[in-house]
């Protein structure tokens, strides 16, 4: 400890506290001491001792200096001299004197412990294994920099935010023209792409895909007639939007009578077919929202409709004379494709000059879909006979009261076009120091039918907001300990056709690298709400992330502290499963990586300008009274402090206990069934046991990461790889990517999920000619069938217990229940 001390320069304060102990030493009684004897000389020598007689009169130095240390003398050299007033006086004079030795010798200690402290980790660098964000740090690349803890970092990463141009950006790309292939287009490729290259990055790349995509005929435009008795086209309705149109819509005609149909749900349709109202062989009117286009068409379509009318209801809207609201002769755009990517390659990678086998997605309607006004529903809406809609059905149009029909006939004639097009993902990254091969990342949609504002606009600037921060951090001395991969998407509108066919294209090796996909898309909205959509691993993350996120419209309250405002339950109040119109949703459910899409949102309706010509920069500015670039700063804070934490922590901040409360909560909606199962000698015996080695193979990893050796750099990687891979274990591995390409168990689409388990045991009691539609009971079979639940439960469990097994570690390390 003396010479440690003497080499961080702490000599002169140890030699003081040396001579002061002495001090004391020589005023307590004994027949003898031992004294320091200055060193002559400007250099310390060896100690040496020395005996010497002590006079009672002789006054202590004022200073002590480096000293001699002589030993005691032997008992009985010299006769003891007893003075009890000398020693009174003496036990006065050294009273304070050992107040202040008690005093040095404490400060001392603090200072040393400190020292050696600093010291220690300062030297370890990378070999400290971090899990707590409050100690997280690097090693700047310049030793006169220092460490940067996590609080360096937060305080960098926002003082860099804040000197962008979040709301310029917004409004300058809202401006340009953006349709996948379109020539302008091309032109903010290159922009976009010529900014990434001015950024401290590691690396910039594009890759472009030709995909086929759908447009509308301009010699042909889809058209709307109503139908006389005889089959004859009557008057043509307007369609007051012509290039509003359905992506991906079956093309030809339909005709049949037309039935109100709510927002198009199988609930609605079984509701509409209770009240002797049948919707196969017609064409449906339902109402935008609740439900994607995809899935309404495909829902009609399971109950034998012939096509399918989407309008906007002004109910569905926000209303009052100082809300702005959707113009009553505006029609809605949105895809009808039950998936994401390119339909005419699934499960296949789009790129130029590569052979595909002739088939089409699954998800692709085989009826017409045609979006239409408010105005054109109104003029439908009056022909309309039959029963009266149910009061939660009725909208706002002038029109009283809804009814169900049917009414007369109507054609619909859709002529959209399949096109061969290219687009370009543009890519950005900053590489990683100590597990480059791990990439984080994030990503925005960048193409827009109409100005796309907020549907693809916001997402953008706040893209390049986080690349040009990073790169200035990166230029000051942060260096993430995982890569950085920032993306521009392409095709977006048309199903997230860019960021799945890159999927498609890179699964191989993406499910073993990246471990997170954070996306902008949809990013503000409004601003009284916030949901995140996301993954169940990132929750605990997020609730923290939350905490130190200050609300854009609540001045000196947190982000978190805002969303328990009216509801203490902040996971009710903010966390929603994956959307399969996100592109987080294919790097889950496709990819098994986990992914997350914050919104914030008005408190009631939606924006009502999202997918129309209405969602411009104007527009969104005004729904937001002003606050659009405080809440995008918001969004940016939040999506950049979760970049740091997920690459920069030692350990991977992923919650994989999560998925044991998922699982849980899903056999609570089985448990009540397991009446009617045991009937009939059947059991959900097998999915209890998976789920229970699951929660004890989290359990133990989380054991075994709290006693590991913090300093052990592999063993730190390991943990790493079995944490980011959770989700990918919930990808079933008994159904084909080709065929069924959601796999994932619990927010897939197949025999294969949860969710289909569930919907075919409640079979058990709600089987019957009216539940289903005809077409949708012979896909799905008739009633309950014991073979095809064994076949689920099978599938379900052993990808349930193979997500067990993997987190468990090493094949030794298993002990199965079953």
């Amino acid at each position: 400890m003396w010479h440690r001390l003497q080499g961080s320069g702490g000599g002169t304060s140890m030699e003081r506290l040396w001579g002061l102990l002495q001090r004391a030493q020589r005023l307590s009684p004994g027949p003898s001491q031992t004294i320091y004897k200055r060193v002559e000389g400007t250099q310390q020598g060896p100690l040496e001792e020395e005996e010497e007689e002590r006079e009672e009169e002789t006054e202590l130095p004022a200073h002590f200096f480096p000293m001699e240390l002589r030993g005691p003398e032997p008992l009985g050299s010299r006769p003891a001299r007893q003075n009890p007033r000398l020693w009174a006086a003496a036990g006065r004079r050294a009273a304070p004197y050992l107040v202040l030795t008690a005093l040095l010798i404490f400060t001392g200690a603090f200072l040393l412990g400190y020292v050696v402290f600093r010291g220690s980790c300062q030297a370890c660098g990378d070999d400290v294994m971090v899990v707590s964000e409050d100690v997280n740090h690097e090693l700047g690349p310049d030793s006169h920099q220092g460490t940067l803890y996590w609080s360096d970092l937060q305080a960098m990463f926002l003082r860099h935010l804040g000197e962008g141009r979040l709301e310029d950006t917004i409004r300058q790309t809202s401006l340009r023209e953006r349709v996948a292939g379109s020539a302008g287009m091309a032109a903010l490729v290159r922009d976009l792409r010529a900014v990434l290259l001015r950024q401290k990055l590691d690396h910039v790349w594009m890759d472009t895909h030709y995909v086929g995509l759908q447009f509308p005929d301009p010699a042909h435009p889809n058209a709307l007639h109503w139908v006389d008795a005889a089959g004859k086209h009557g008057e043509q309705l307007p369609l007051e939007d012509p290039d509003v149109y359905c992506p991906y819509s079956a093309t030809g005609n339909a005709t049949g009578e037309l039935v109100y149909a709510h927002y198009g749900r199988p609930e609605d349709l079984q509701d509409l077919r209770a009240r002797g109202v049948e919707p196969k062989g017609r064409l449906l009117l339902v109402r935008l929202g609740v439900i994607n286009f995809a899935q309404k068409v495909a829902s009609a379509q399971d109950f034998g409709a012939q096509g399918v009318l989407i309008y906007p209801d002004p109910a569905d809207f926000s209303q009052g004379p100082h809300k702005l609201s959707l113009s009553s002769h505006r029609a809605v755009y949105g895809h009808v494709h039950l998936g994401t990517g390119d339909p005419y390659t699934p499960g296949f990678p789009s790129f130029n000059q590569t052979q595909f086998p002739p088939v089409q997605s699954s998800g692709l309607p085989i009826i017409p879909a045609q979006p239409i006004s408010a105005d054109t529903a109104s003029l439908l809406l009056r022909k309309l006979e039959g029963p009266v809609a149910p009061q939660e059905w009725q909208g706002h149009l002038p029109v009283s009261p809804y009814r169900l029909g049917p009414g007369p006939g109507l054609h619909l004639g859709v002529n959209n076009h399949r096109a061969s097009t290219p687009i370009s993902n543009i890519f950005g990254c900053i590489e990683g120091r100590s597990e480059p091969d791990h990439y984080v990342v994030i990503g925005a949609q960048r193409d827009a039918w109409g100005p796309g504002a907020a549907k693809s606009a916001v997402g953008t600037a706040i893209l390049l907001e986080l690349v040009r921060t990073f790169s200035s951090m990166v230029s000051n001395g942060f260096r993430p300990r995982r890569s950085l991969l920032f993306i521009s998407w392409d095709g977006g509108d048309f199903g997230s056709v860019g960021s799945m066919e890159w999927l498609e294209g890179y699964l191989s090796v993406l499910h073993l690298k990246a471990v997170v996909y954070v996306s902008l898309d949809n990013a503000v909205l409004g601003d009284d709400k916030f949901h995140a959509k996301t993954s169940p691993l990132l929750i605990s993350l997020i609730e923290n992330i939350l905490k130190q996120v200050d609300s854009p419209n609540r001045s000196g309250q947190t982000l978190f502290e805002q969303v328990v405002f009216n509801n203490h339950s902040w996971e009710a109040e903010v966390i929603r499963p994956l959307p399969m119109d996100s592109s987080a949703y294919s790097f889950t459910a496709f990819a098994g990586v986990p992914a997350v899409e914050f919104s914030f949102m008005e408190d009631g309706p939606v924006y009502p300008f999202l997918h129309t010509k209405d969602d411009t920069y104007e527009n969104l500015h005004r729904v937001l009274r002003g606050r659009l670039p405080a809440v995008a700063q918001a969004v940016a804070q939040l999506a950049g402090q979760l970049l740091i934490r997920l690459s920069h922590d030692h350990l991977l901040p992923l919650d994989f206990g999560r998925y044991g409360d998922v699982v849980l909560r899903h056999i609570g909606s089985l448990n009540e069934f397991s009446g009617d199962l045991k009937a009939r000698g059947l059991t959900l015996q097998w999915v209890y046991s998976a789920r229970g080695d699951y929660i004890r193979a989290a359990e133990k990893l989380r054991k075994e990461i709290y006693s590991s050796e913090e300093s052990d750099e592999r063993l730190t990687r390991m943990y790493n790889v079995r944490i980011m891979r959770v989700e990918f274990y919930f990808l079933s591995q008994y159904v084909s990517a080709a065929d069924s390409p959601f796999r994932h168990i619990f927010l897939g689409r197949g025999d294969h999920t949860l969710g289909a388990l569930l919907d075919h045991v409640r079979l058990l009691r709600s089987s019957g000619p009216g539940a289903l539609g005809e077409e949708a009971q012979v896909a799905r079979g008739l009633g309950f069938q014991e073979s095809r639940f064994r076949r689920q439960l099978a599938l379900l469990t052993w990808t349930l217990q193979g997500a067990a097994n993997a987190l468990s570690g090493d094949v030794w390390n298993i002990d199965n229940n079953f």
